[in-house]
């Protein structure tokens, strides 16, 4: 068994000789067997044990155990009570959920505040089985058939290899003692119905089920890491970002194999649940403008791409311009107002820049969101549209048209903000004073 620690802590390259551990210990037969193998491999540990409070007496004897193990081992150990119970009611967290946060939170702060490298649990094979049955039946992916990793950030779990068959015969053989957690014997917990249901029944037609799921699970982890390599190879081809946006080619995407699988992998960074994803796939046959909102983002059906555009606060911002006012500082540009006479001046041939007739406009002038109903008259045409028409001409996709800023004077709109200017407002040869509006 301690050869067997040695060379699983070198393939899994766990850590090296010089790194002090930080060993989680509650009493049972896993963390006392770790803890053993530990000593006699000469690594340096110390100590943790939590005591939730959770189970009485029961708490208390398991905290006496390991004080009394660490001191005949002259290990140093560090004992953290915590109110568990009303932890998971003020966070609303399930027990062993809050359990879980607790000790976790607590052994970071220790590991750090000693020095040490690494925490090290002592989940074994069949913990790995279990969590790897649990998160199939749920439907976790391919992620969920990794189960419990040797390492994670600065958590270790030393005994992944060992079975709890081996385990507990080591501990027989060196007369190891332990207690055991009565809440362990319930089956009201679902890790414990697969301990105490699932696995023994599949036993009886499958002896062998778990170390051979254990086989599979180092399979599965080696499966991932291609699986991964290759999701990024399509993100790399299918996503291109500009600035918070995102454009994904639905041409592209529709020719991707296999589609379902792929468009999940490169939306669910985005909050994209399995379910959304198969919509956004629908979404790829159905008209322009239709889109699926994540908890994060909203996934847009353009002409030609998928956009995929952070979640804004939908109301309308508006701005009240007195005729005095020289700049409009807007959550996404700077707009500059300035009054010019009309002789010798040029007007310049961007869509940055409007100038319009001053005679014609009336303050105080209206800055706000375009919304549904809005029309105004193009330069150049006799006749009023509105903007809705006005952005498909244009060819503007949904979160361009959310991101376009109308001026209003008296009830009419005389520029579509970085666009158009309305016609009844342009400059003519009876203009005197010209009103130049510039978004910088």
């Amino acid at each position: 068994m301690l050869q067997q620690l040695r060379s699983y802590i070198t393939k899994e390259q766990l850590f090296t000789a010089a790194d002090p551990l930080l060993l989680a210990v509650s009493g049972g037969l896993d963390s006392i067997v770790l803890t053993h193998l530990c000593v006699q491999a000469g690594i340096k540990v110390e100590m943790a044990h939590c005591n939730f409070q959770l189970r009485g007496a029961e708490s208390e004897r398991d905290e006496t155990f390991v004080r009394t193990l660490a001191e005949s081992y002259g290990i140093p150990l560090f004992v953290r009570r915590f109110d568990t119970e009303t932890y998971a009611a003020a966070h609303k967290r399930s027990i062993q959920v809050a359990a879980r946060e607790l000790r976790y939170q607590w052994l970071e702060e220790l590991r750090q505040e000693r020095g040490l490298s690494f925490i090290a649990t002592a989940h074994h094979m069949q913990d790995n089985v279990e969590t790897v049955w649990m998160n199939l039946s749920k439907g976790t992916g391919i992620a969920g058939l990794h189960g419990i990793l040797p390492v994670q950030g600065r958590i270790v779990r030393p005994l992944l290899f060992a079975t709890r068959e081996e385990i507990k015969a080591y501990a027989d053989a060196e007369n190891l003692q332990h207690v055991e957690d009565s809440s362990n014997t319930t089956d009201k917990y679902t890790r414990n119905f697969f301990r105490h249901q699932v696995l023994p029944r599949l036993e009886e037609v499958l002896p062998e089920v778990v170390k051979n799921t254990g086989s599979s699970i180092e399979r599965f982890r080696e499966a991932e890491i291609l699986y991964r390599q290759a999701v990024e190879i399509h993100k790399k081809k299918l996503i291109e970002q500009r600035g918070e946006e995102y454009f994904i080619p639905i041409l592209k995407l529709q020719q991707a194999v296999p589609l379902a699988t792929i468009a999940y992998e490169i939306l669910k960074p985005f909050q994209c649940s399995t379910a959304q994803a198969a919509q956004v796939v629908e979404l790829l046959n159905s008209e322009p403008g239709k889109w699926i909102a994540t908890a994060t983002h909203r996934i847009v059906r353009d002409r030609k791409w998928l956009i995929i555009t952070p979640l804004e606060a939908t109301a309308s911002t508006h701005f009240i311009i007195e005729e005095a006012q020289h700049l409009v500082q807007l959550p996404d540009m700077l707009l500059k107002l300035e009054q010019l006479a009309r002789e010798g001046f040029t007007v310049p041939a961007t869509a940055s820049i409007a100038c319009l007739d001053l005679q014609q406009v009336q303050f105080p002038l209206i800055l706000r969101r375009w919304k549904k109903g809005d029309y105004f008259y193009p330069l150049g045409m006799a006749k009023k549209k509105k903007l809705s028409r006005f952005f498909i001409d244009q060819k503007l996709s949904l979160p361009e048209k959310e991101k376009v800023w109308v001026l209003e004077s008296h009830k009419r709109i005389i520029w579509v903000a970085g666009m158009r200017i309305d016609d009844r407002f342009k400059i003519t040869d009876k203009t005197r004073k010209i009103l130049k509006l510039e978004l910088a």
